[in-house]
């Protein structure tokens, strides 16, 4: 019994979080939230969860699909230029259309400056 108590203690701190945001689009919500593992090194645990409805009105049943993965810090530096890349490859091969972007700046929160597209990405250099 013992055993499965600090089994439990080094599982939870294992999984602790010391910074955490979460970012709403549409039917998903992605939660980015730093962790600290075993050995105190950080990473990054990325989560996106889809609400899933089951049934209609009362007998309606509720559920959410979630996917993980999760990145370390000698990793940071490739996804981003991975994600720059495919990012960068989308919006060339093909560019917004009009009626997207209306439903986009209506659920914007103002523009900040500091927050470009050409460094958005920025914040997650070490």
């Amino acid at each position: 019994m013992e055993d499965e108590t600090r089994n439990n203690d080094l599982e939870k701190k294992s999984n602790e979080i010391v910074y955490s945001r979460a970012i709403k689009a549409g039917k998903r919500i992605y939660y980015l939230d730093v962790k600290k593992n075993k050995s105190d090194n950080l990473f990054l645990a990325i989560t996106e969860s889809k609400k899933k409805v089951m049934g209609s009105d009362e007998d309606a049943q509720v559920s959410y699909e979630k996917h993980k993965i999760f990145l370390y810090r000698q990793d940071f530096e490739k996804f981003i230029e991975g994600l720059e890349d495919v990012i960068g490859f989308i919006k060339r091969q093909q560019p917004e259309e009009p009626y997207a972007n209306q439903f986009h700046e209506s659920h914007k929160k103002p523009e900040d400056p500091s927050e470009s597209e050409d460094n958005i990405f920025d914040k997650f250099k070490y």
